[in-house]
This record gives C-alpha cells, structure tokens and sequence, in this order.
C-alpha cells in the first residue's frame, strides 16, 4: 500500500505526542485525520502540521472521545468521507490534575474511564468494518508507566463506582482513576485483539514512560510538583521520541504480525509478571519489562468487557 493511499486517525491530535505523531505520518505522505476535541488548538495545530509537512491531506474532525453521541457522529463522518481506514491510534487520555471531585461523561460514565477506556472501546467497535478494508488495519492504544501500580496487591479497580456510585462517600483521586482507567484500556487491548483476530485487526498498547510536559499542564499542577515536574522536564525526551515509536508499530514489517500485545518505549515486547515478590516485585516495579498479573486475570477481563458492552447498548 502506498504511504500516500494510506489513511491514519489520532486522537487528541492537537497536542503533545498525538500532536507529533500527525506531524510524524503527515511528513511521511500519509493521509491524516486529527480528531481534537478543542477545534482552537486544533485548528492552530493543523495549521502548523500542513505547513511543516507540505502535507495537503491532512484533516481536522471534531471529537469528544468521552461523548458516546460525539463519537457517534464522529464515526459516521468518517466513514462517509473515506473509504476504510488502515491505521487507528488511541492517543487521547484525559487527567485532570489536582482535579477533587467526580466528573462524569454525557452518559454519566466517571470521566477518566469514559475518555481512557470506554470511548476507545466504542470507537474501535464502530470502526471495525472500516479497518476490515484494509489490506493491513492496526490499532494502537496509549498505556503508560501508572500501570505498575497494580504490582501492588491491594491496589485494583473500583468497578462498583465507574459512573459516581460512591462520589458522595469515597476520596476523588485523579491519579488513581488515571491508572486505573490506563489499566482498564491494557485489558481492553487483550480483548479487542482477540474479538478481532479473526477479521485481520491488529490491536496492541504502548506503555508510554516519561516526556516533556507542556506548560498548560504543567501549571496545572501544585507548586511542589510543578517544581518536581519542572526538573524532571530538563532530561525528559521531546514528545517526538515517542510519536517515531507510534510510526513504527504502525507501519512497520516489524509488528505487521504482531497484536495482542503491550510494548515498551525500547519496541520491546512486554510480559507479565512472572513473580510480584520480594526483589522481583522492585524488578517489575523499576525496570520496563513486565506488566501486571492483574491485566491477564480473565475474572477482571470479562467484567471490565461486560460494563463496556452494556454501556454501549444504554
């Protein structure tokens, strides 16, 4: 397939690794749809990707990955305008910092899951058909190092209050719905390859590790941890580290076969745990490759696949 007959959708575009990655692809000749929820940043950022990229086909498109209704209208546009779509990534996330209380989506979904793991589990249920045309469909999702969390194992999902049910007794943490969502979309890739194995989908997850912070979401943080976060920016590599690691698993011979997995930022197939004690638990815990039991646990799978698929059907 030629680059430029090649169609690749991101979401969260507008910004940071999303942001580089449209770039990326746009300066390789393929055809670029920037799905952004906020169209001023969007547009500015589209702007400059045409611009530096020479690139003509390269659009911008209106999405809420929260919104089940935006999605909707989202995927219904798209497909009218193209043909199949090859290439899928899940790059929008959503975390709020130093947010205190519960945010719910549109249909009433805790907002972290709803833009993490629910909206990229309906977007990719309503673009299957689309992704089927392709000679060769891949889909990415966006992990991240909060995962490691779960090594610990005490620390598992509130499955009893992803739409608010306790909001009113329990402690509101941003940091914790994050991971837990991140974690929650790891075990959706598990599942979303395996339903799609048959029609020649490939879905694997990046665990994202660290990268420059932009200053909006910088000042949005407490001044400790702005100052933390401020020195940790002076060795953190430039998002377009990681958005050449989104090229290369989309598009190269490398992982054409591959799905069902979770890759580092090394391109290094990750496994899970073989032990989460004593030395091997700060093994797991510092080093890169290894993901948590947790995500393998078929009883947290299906649940998590089940609340997924009724939310869809409401």
């Amino acid at each position: 397939m030629k680059m430029k007959d090649t169609i690749v959708l991101i979401t969260g575009a507008n910004s940071g690794i999303g942001k580089a990655a449209a770039l990326r692809f746009a300066a390789e000749g393929y055809q670029v749809i920037m799905a952004c929820r906020n169209m001023e940043l969007g547009l500015a950022s589209h702007r400059e990707i045409t611009e530096a990229s020479n690139n003509p086909n390269v659009e911008l498109m209106e999405l809420d990955v929260a919104s089940f209704d935006s999605i909707r209208t989202f995927c219904s546009n798209v497909k009218a305008s193209y043909p199949r779509l090859d290439i899928l990534i899940h790059n929008a996330a959503y975390i709020n910092h130093g947010e205190k209380e519960y945010k719910l989506s549109p249909e009433h979904i805790e907002l972290s899951f709803a833009t993490n793991a629910f909206g990229p589990l309906y977007m990719t249920q309503l673009l299957a058909d689309h992704l089927e045309q392709s000679q060769d469909p891949r889909i990415l999702n966006a992990c991240t190092t909060n995962i490691k969390n779960f090594f610990d194992p005490k620390r598992t999902i509130d499955f009893d209050n992803l739409r608010g049910e306790f909001r009113e007794t329990r402690r509101y943490s941003a940091y914790k719905m994050y991971g837990d969502s991140k974690m929650a979309l790891l075990i959706l890739t598990f599942k979303m390859a395996e339903q799609l194995q048959s029609r020649g989908i490939k879905v694997n997850a990046l665990q994202i590790n660290r990268v420059k912070l932009s200053k909006a979401t910088m000042n949005k943080l407490s001044p400790v941890w702005r100052v933390l976060a401020w020195a940790q920016n002076l060795t953190n590599p430039l998002p377009a580290g990681m958005a050449d690691n989104y090229f290369h698993i989309c598009t190269s011979d490398e992982f054409s076969g591959v799905t069902g997995q979770l890759i580092n930022h090394k391109r290094e197939i990750v496994q899970p745990s073989a032990s989460e004690q004593g030395l091997a638990q700060l093994k797991n815990i510092f080093g890169s490759g290894s993901y948590p039991k947790y995500a393998i646990d078929s009883k947290n799978a299906n649940r998590i696949w089940e609340l997924g698929m009724e939310l869809m059907r409401s």
